[in-house]
C-alpha cells in the first residue's frame, strides 16, 4: 500500500479538542503503530471499522462537475475526532488508516480542461490510476476481516470500493446507492458518473439498486439500459416517494434490501441527494438528513453490509463560516452505520 499516507498519533492529537471532564473519539481511536506493517496491524488490531480517505475531485472534473470533493476527508476527520466517547459511541471501535496520496494527480489535473478531448482522456487515465489504488487498499481492509468506511472524493470511487471488496470476498458483490443520479452511464472513459456501470461490466457488481433517483436528471438512455438489465439493476425515484406519494420510504427500503441482501453489499451514499448540501451537483430538492440517517442505519444493520462509502460532499463549496457542517454530517453517518452494524 505504497500510495497510502498513514494517519499518525500526532495527526490525531492536532485535530482533537481536549476538554476537562470529556473523552473525545480522538483520544480513543487507533492509528497504525510506528514501525508495524499496516496490513499486519489491520489484521491484528481490535478495531472493526477502518476509516480511509480519498481527497480527490478528479472524477468529478472528468464528469463536468464542480471540483471541491477533495476537501471532504480533512473536514470529516476533524469532526469525527471530536465526537463524544460514551455509552452510545465508542471511539476505540475505529482505526484511522489514513488517506490515498493523490497529490501528484491533483497537481496535474489543475491545468486540464474537461472540454478538451485530449484533456478529458487524460482525466480518465488519472481516474483509472486512482481506481487501482482504491481497490488495492479496500481489498486489504476487507481481507483482514475489517469493515471499510471510505470518505471523500467523487463517486468514481465506487468502482474501486466494489472491485476491492469483490476480490477480497472472492465473488461479485451487490450495492445499494442513495443518490439523485444513477452513475450507471455508458463506458466512455472513467469519471464519477459511471463507476457502477464499469464495475457491472467487469463482473465485480452483481445486483445494483439506486435509491431516490431524480426523474429530471436521469437520461432516457440510462433508463433504457436499466430496463434491459432489470433482473440485476433496479431503482426507485425520489419523486415517486416524496412528491407524488405513490410509494413510502420504509417499504421502498425493504424492497431494496430484498434485492441486494442475498450477497455481501456495499452501502454507497452520495451527499448530492440531500438539499442544499455543498457538493459537485447541489440540489434544492431531495430527502432530508433524517431520512438519510435512517437509511444508513437500516442497511447498516444487515449482516451482509460490507462497507460504507460517503462521497461527493464538498466543504470548499459551502458557506465560509459553516463549511464544517459537511464534516459534521459525515460524522453522524459514520456513527449511525457503526451503531447499527454492531
Amino acid at each position: 500500500m505504497e500510495k497510502l499516507v498513514l494517519f499518525t498519533p500526532n495527526d490525531l492529537a492536532k485535530i482533537t479538542n481536549h476538554r476537562s471532564g470529556e473523552i473525545k473519539f480522538g483520544e480513543k481511536m487507533l492509528t497504525v503503530q510506528k514501525g508495524i506493517d499496516p496490513i499486519s496491524f489491520l489484521t491484528n488490531c481490535a478495531a472493526q471499522y477502518v476509516l480511509f480517505g480519498i481527497p480527490e475531485d478528479i472524477g468529478v472534473r472528468a464528469n463536468f462537475g464542480r471540483p471541491g470533493t477533495a476537501s471532504a476527508w480533512q473536514n470529516a476527520i476533524k469532526n469525527i475526532a471530536n465526537i463524544q466517547h460514551n455509552r452510545f459511541n465508542k471511539g476505540n471501535d475505529i482505526l484511522i488508516l489514513g488517506h490515498l496520496d493523490v497529490l501528484e494527480q491533483m497537481k496535474e489535473v489543475a491545468s486540464l480542461d474537461f472540454n478538451d478531448i485530449d484533456d478529458r482522456s487524460k482525466l480518465s487515465q488519472l481516474v483509472q490510476q486512482i481506481d487501482k489504488e482504491v481497490a488495492h487498499i479496500v481489498f486489504h481492509i476487507v481481507k483482514s476481516g475489517k469493515t471499510p468506511i471510505i470518505i471523500g472524493g467523487g463517486h468514481n470511487n465506487s468502482y474501486g470500493n466494489i472491485k476491492g471488496t469483490a476480490l477480497a470476498k472472492g465473488k461479485p458483490i451487490n450495492a445499494i446507492n442513495f443518490d439523485a443520479h444513477s452513475d450507471f452511464r455508458i463506458l466512455e472513459g472513467r469519471h464519477s458518473g459511471n463507476g457502477f456501470s464499469y464495475a457491472y461490466e467487469e463482473g465485480f457488481l452483481n445486483h445494483y439498486f439506486i435509491f431516490g433517483l431524480h426523474e429530471n436528471y436521469t437520461s432516457k438512455s440510462v433508463l433504457d439500459l436499466i430496463k434491459k438489465t432489470e433482473n440485476r439493476v433496479r431503482y426507485t425515484t425520489y419523486d415517486s416517494i416524496n412528491v407524488r406519494k405513490e410509494k413510502a420510504f420504509v417499504p421502498e427500503m425493504e424492497n431494496a434490501l430484498d434485492f441486494i441482501q442475498t450477497a455481501f453489499f456495499g452501502l454507497e451514499i452520495d451527499l448530492d441527494a440531500i438539499p442544499n448540501i455543498a457538493s459537485s451537483a447541489m440540489t434544492p430538492s431531495g430527502f432530508s438528513v433524517e431520512e438519510l440517517r435512517q437509511f444508513v442505519s437500516f442497511f447498516g444493520k444487515n449482516k451482509n453490509a460490507s462497507y460504507l462509502h460517503i462521497c461527493e460532499g464538498a466543504p470548499d463549496l459551502g458557506e465560509e463560516k459553516n463549511n464544517h457542517l459537511i464534516g459534521k454530517l459525515i460524522a453522524y453517518l459514520v456513527t449511525d452505520f457503526i451503531k447499527s452494524n454492531q
